[in-house]
């Protein structure tokens, strides 16, 4: 394997991980603005808590473009078509998330405004803040559920016919992108809460996939065989 697809499968390898935890940093720093029941008092009380949080959101917008566009040169000798679906859906996913981000903004500028005022008319505030806080559901609905489950079936699926990584992973990544677009699917019909034990069950296999395939980058990179193979039917 070159070093240009050795540093390569290393950086990917890293954005994974760096967009695992900063999707879960994100979510605990937000807690007193979006789960706290006082969140127009709470929100501004941790308002450098929640810049953080949102802080933490764009690193991850950041790292999972990356993902897509280290990944591309790779995936599209398997299949192109593919390989720019999922550069284009990830971007999506992206935008999805960073929109969500700014809601939580502008909820948190709605409730630096409600304590600067005094706390008056509490009614009017806490309709705006309802709607903020719905357009934050939906976008963490759609970028970290829908879209992340369309994302990895669609690299799971080329993983899986080329062996640049070993089968069990892009199996592991099959199964946990059908789950998490079943837990998307669930959440949006009211079945199931959107942070439920249902919906971290059935997000684990998905978060496993990713964390293995990580590690695996970062310490094998892809399989040295099915790449120079590839590149070699091509010439």
């Amino acid at each position: 394997m070159d070093f240009s697809t050795k540093t390569a499968s290393r950086i990917t390898g890293v954005l994974f991980v760096i967009a695992a935890l900063t999707a879960i940093l994100g979510v605990i720093l937000y807690k007193p603005l979006l789960n706290d029941s006082d969140y127009l008092i709470q929100g501004a009380a941790h308002a450098n808590q929640v810049v953080l949080g949102s802080l933490m959101e764009l690193i991850l917008v950041v790292s999972a473009i990356g993902t897509a566009t280290m990944m591309f040169p790779y995936l599209k000798q398997y299949s192109r078509t593919i390989a720019i679906w999922h550069v284009c859906f990830r971007f999506l996913e992206a935008i999805v998330i960073t929109v969500g981000v700014i809601s939580v903004m502008s909820l948190l500028a709605l409730s630096q405004d409600y304590v600067a005022a005094g706390g008056p008319d509490i009614a009017s505030y806490r309709v705006s803040g309802t709607l903020l806080k719905a357009v934050h559901d939906y976008t963490f609905l759609l970028g970290p559920n829908f879209f992340l489950g369309i994302n990895t079936m669609m690299y799971s699926y080329i993983f899986y016919k080329s062996k640049l990584v070993p089968r069990f992973i892009p199996i592991l990544g099959l199964t946990g992108s059908a789950l998490v677009l079943l837990a998307a699917l669930l959440e949006m019909f009211g079945v199931i809460d959107q942070v439920s034990a249902w919906g971290g069950i059935l997000a684990l296999p998905i978060f496993a996939n990713e964390m293995i395939l990580a590690v695996w980058l970062i310490l094998k990179g892809f399989n040295e065989s099915a790449t120079h193979s590839r590149f070699r039917t091509q010439r």
